[in-house]
């Protein structure tokens, strides 16, 4: 083979600069947390399916951070990882909160036998609200009005819910964070009137309701 032929063939056994790392059969083989599969997850709210996104990639380095309305093409368990550390024990500890959802999966797997993936969004869903309120001035009066939710709104409530009730859980308790985080999950899953986010998202709605 002559040294012409070499070259060739090795440039065509290198790959193209641009050319991605993974391919695409290998991406979606991909487990979240190397344990659950994402590619079949089930939607029963059409309102809120195109804002709750469900990848294998649990940390994006940020790169959406600047775009505006891009968090929604991040993964939904990102979001529920970035939204945890909205506090002051955990502000900017990113893998310590990463941690505290891996955990409180692995104890949603243990109770339910389902993908806690799947439970996640089932918990976000039923966790919406769909009316809240408004405050409107009439002549220096000011005057409730109910009004309906944003889809891309009604996902962000439904996350702050959860983590503002995983938060009081462990406040000043030994409750674990993971513990409280699963119980937050499954009780809104399974949409248990007790559960934290289930009762916010039930008084948004009733102080809607009276002032329609």
């Amino acid at each position: 083979m002559s040294e012409s032929e070499e070259s060739a063939d090795v440039e065509a056994q290198e790959p193209e600069p641009d050319a991605p790392a993974a391919s695409e059969q290998a991406t979606e083989n991909a487990l979240l947390f190397g344990e659950w599969d994402v590619s079949e997850i089930a939607y029963e709210d059409p309102s809120t399916q195109r804002y709750i996104n469900v990848t294998p990639i649990a940390h994006t380095m940020g790169r959406h951070a600047a775009k505006q309305f891009k968090k929604s093409e991040i993964s939904i368990v990102e979001r529920l990882i970035n939204r945890l550390m909205q506090t002051e024990e955990n502000t900017g500890k990113k893998q310590q909160a990463t941690r505290i959802v891996r955990d409180a999966f692995e104890i949603v797997h243990e109770r339910t036998e389902e993908n806690p993936a799947q439970v996640l969004v089932t918990a976000v869903e039923n966790a919406a609200p769909r009316e809240e309120t408004v405050r409107l001035k009439y002549g220096g009066i000011s005057v409730p009005k109910a009004v309906d939710v944003a889809p891309q709104r009604r996902v962000d409530q439904a996350l702050k819910f959860i983590a503002d009730g995983v938060q009081n859980a462990t406040y000043k308790s030994a409750t674990p964070a993971a513990e409280a985080l699963a119980q937050q999950l499954t009780g809104a899953a399974d949409y248990d009137m007790q559960a934290y986010p289930i009762s916010q998202k039930e008084e948004r709605e009733r102080v809607a309701a009276a002032a329609r």
